[in-house]
């Protein structure tokens, strides 16, 4: 099976582990979990927030899909709402993971065609992924 093209978009300061968790599941051949992160992370060396966007651009269109995880303070995080609206302008298949079913969604994915995983586990994740 090929594997997916996924941008992961979560709050950097609070959410990476779960990211981390996602790449480990990948790396794990007993996990039925594959995909090609095409996430920014720290790959790209700049203050300015316009290179910086530039960059997430082109990693977020590089992408099919584009994977929010929803963390505690997501909802606040500047940088995840432009990166939801990006994934919206190039019209990404987007799938919306909470790490709570409690957690408050970011206004900008109300409205937008989303596949959801109420909760931060490897079936869930998948079944939201395959959905979209």
């Amino acid at each position: 099976m090929a594997k997916k093209k996924i941008f992961i978009s979560y709050d950097y300061n609070n959410d990476k582990h779960y990211k981390n968790l996602l790449k480990a599941w990948d790396a794990n051949g007993t996990f039925d979990f594959s995909f090609h992160d095409h996430s920014a992370d720290v790959s790209i060396k700049s203050t300015n927030a316009t290179v910086i966007k530039r960059a997430i651009s082109a990693k977020i269109n590089n992408a099919t899909y584009f994977l929010c995880i929803v963390g505690e303070k997501t909802h606040k995080s500047d940088w995840v709402e432009w990166e939801i609206d990006k994934a919206v302008e190039l019209n990404k298949k987007i799938v919306t993971v909470k790490t709570s079913s409690t957690n408050t969604t970011p206004d900008n994915l109300y409205g937008v065609d989303t596949s959801w995983a109420m909760s931060f586990a490897e079936d869930s994740i998948k079944k939201a992924v395959n959905d979209v």
